[in-house]
């Protein structure tokens, strides 16, 4: 019983098909198989002569000799066994060492195939931002309150992940879920104070990278709690930032509107119905004639009597109240706000229907209306860039901007001796801890507010 090779070709030179031989007395078989093995007819003859052309064919095809002693091993194996194998299987043994490298490569290829799919179907870290980023544009995914998120809020979360990638490239890796740790949290927030950013901008974006891991753990996308420990969080800190005095005020309205654009004067207009409704600017930018109402009340009015020297008259009379009544875009609260004459005066120059200027034209067109009122004076404030606290001198005027509105707004009403619990049902804090942070009064107003309000302190 053996395995033997030979060729069929009676040509003489060029490439011929190598067969193979399966004899068995006891199987009682004699299969001749193509082995789809080809080799040099010339070299396949001359290797029959010796021992030694033998060995020379052997060291010049080490491939084709190295499946030929593998087909042989294989099927002498098979000989050993009781029942006599068929020349089906013989094939099969033939081709399943001839096509092993092709089968292997056929394999390799499907299964990167199969990952490649299995990996587009995965959800990962940027994968779940980018659909998150999308929902909350869209509306899709909304807030715990059930609620479309803000504009403002939206931008801010773009924003804060636009950094995210940024620093990604700046590594040249790709972050996933599992490779949130501390020492990304270290690499990022020290990136981050490279470029000079204030605590709370670097804050933010460690924030909004945790509501959206939050958001991931929730839908099952991972289990990593690092971004939970205590030491992986977003510093912020109380900013150093300015609101403006009735004075200040008074300049901007006394402002000769025709020097300037007519956008000039729409930006100073609508910042001023900011400053007397102490709202965000995503609201007070988006007063609409409909959210508008009014209620009229009875008043007792009083009055010497001109018929009874030294008497009173008393009648009733009737008050109309005109009241802002809208629901904040970033909360969902309701808040009512009474219009105040300079409201109103406002107001009534637009019918109610006050024009709307993207955010970052009221922020430019204010500062020209400002510098135009006078307030250039320099004012000092401490911010902290980079992680190290600065003291800079910044003319007023360059200060301003459109959030400026609602912390004079709030804090002219707390000066104004309102109670910090009315002071909530305007802004819409839900605290006042939260309200404390819009109020920006000096030490010396608030001596003036107590010694006007209180007895004890005159």
């Amino acid at each position: 019983m053996a395995t033997s090779f030979f060729l069929m070709s009676e040509e003489k030179k060029g490439e011929a098909t190598l067969f193979v031989r399966l004899q068995s007395r006891k199987h009682g078989i004699n299969y001749k198989v193509a082995s789809a093995l080809s080799v040099d007819i010339q070299a396949w003859n001359k290797s029959k002569k010796s021992s030694t052309t033998m060995n020379n064919f052997r060291n010049a095809y080490p491939e084709l000799t190295e499946k030929m002693d593998a087909i042989r091993k294989s099927l002498d194996l098979t000989l050993n066994n009781d029942s006599p194998i068929t020349k089906d299987e013989m094939r099969g043994i033939i081709d399943s060492i001839v096509y092993a490298e092709a089968k292997a490569a056929q394999k390799k290829k499907a299964e990167e195939k199969a990952r490649k799919e299995e990996e587009a179907k995965r959800m990962t870290l940027n994968k779940f931002i980018k659909m998150y980023i999308e929902q909350i544009s869209t509306g899709a995914r909304q807030t715990e309150q059930g609620r479309n998120y803000a504009y403002s809020t939206v931008k801010a979360i773009k924003q804060a992940m636009k950094q995210f990638e940024m620093f990604q490239k700046s590594r040249r890796r790709t972050y996933d879920f599992k490779d949130i740790d501390m020492n990304f949290y270290y690499d990022y927030t020290a990136y981050l104070k490279k470029k000079e950013y204030s605590i709370n901008s670097v804050g933010k974006c460690i924030k909004e990278l945790k509501s959206i891991l939050y958001a991931a753990e929730t839908e099952g996308y991972h289990s990593n709690n690092v971004w939970k420990d205590k030491k992986f969080k977003g510093t912020r800190v109380d900013i150093d930032s300015i609101y403006l005095t009735q004075e200040d005020l008074d300049k901007i309205m006394a402002v000769d509107m025709s020097k300037l654009s007519t956008g000039h004067a729409q930006a100073r207009d609508i910042f001023m119905v900011g400053v007397w409704t102490a709202q965000r600017v995503s609201d007070y930018n988006n007063i609409k004639k409909e959210d508008f109402d009014t209620l009229t009340k009875n008043v007792m009015k009083e009055a010497d009597d001109p018929e009874n020297p030294g008497k009173k008259k008393a009648w009733i009379e009737q008050q109309e109240i005109t009241y802002l009544n809208i629901r904040q875009k970033k909360t969902g609260a309701k808040v009512a706000i009474p219009c105040n004459s300079a409201l109103k005066e406002i107001l009534e120059k637009y019918d109610y229907q006050l024009p709307h200027l993207e955010d970052q034209v009221i922020n430019r067109y204010i500062k020209d209306v400002a510098k135009e009122a006078g307030l250039t004076e320099f004012v000092e404030i401490e911010t902290t860039k980079g992680g190290t606290p600065k003291k800079e001198r910044i003319e007023k005027y360059k200060l301003i901007h459109t959030h400026t509105a609602r912390r004079t707004g709030a804090t002219l009403m707390y000066l104004a001796g309102i109670d910090v619990y009315d002071i909530m049902k305007v802004t819409g804090h839900s605290s006042p801890a939260m309200l404390k942070k819009y109020i920006k009064a000096d030490s010396l107003e608030v001596v003036e507010k107590l010694t006007d309000k209180y007895d004890y302190f005159r």
